[in-house]
């Protein structure tokens, strides 16, 4: 639940930070349209840019963020999400090593079934557990796509 908080804290922020920004590219272009000065146009439009760039980016986020939680809820609900046993740090964080060492299994599961987006969402988890989040956002990327074609 605090993740889902933070999130909708972020997306707050960002939001606001956008509008802003959308406001000045707009009172830019305002002013350079009421002077006659070309490059206020120009910049006001370039900064405009930014904005679309953070809502397409933001939106995309959100809604990959949702299809990976409807999946892990999914698996959860199934008792498919892995069950190890791994050791915690005095921080919470995994114990890499034990993440490691289960590590194997999951990644020998999507090699066995390479179309199966359980086996990929396991996969995830474990990579997130290892401490290694580009992949395991990739894993979870894969598991998305393969669950909508199995749909």
């Amino acid at each position: 639940m605090s993740t889902r908080i933070g999130v909708a804290v972020m997306a707050v922020v960002f939001a606001l930070y956008i509008w802003l920004l959308g406001g000045r590219g707009v009172a830019l272009i305002g002013a350079g349209i009421d002077t006659g000065e070309t490059v206020a146009v120009v910049m006001g439009a370039a900064i405009l840019v930014f904005p679309l760039i953070g809502i397409w980016a933001l939106g995309r986020e959100l809604w990959f963020g949702w299809r990976a939680d409807r999946l892990a809820k999914r698996l959860e609900d199934e008792g498919g999400m892995p069950s190890d046993e791994v050791g915690l740090r005095a921080s919470g964080r995994v114990v890499r090593e034990d993440a490691d060492a289960a590590f194997g299994a999951y990644r020998d599961a999507v090699e066995d079934r390479p179309g199966d987006w359980r086996a990929w969402m396991r996969l995830s988890v474990a990579y997130g557990a290892a401490g290694d989040a580009k992949r395991a956002r990739a894993a979870v990327r894969q598991a998305i796509r393969l669950e909508r074609t199995a749909a």
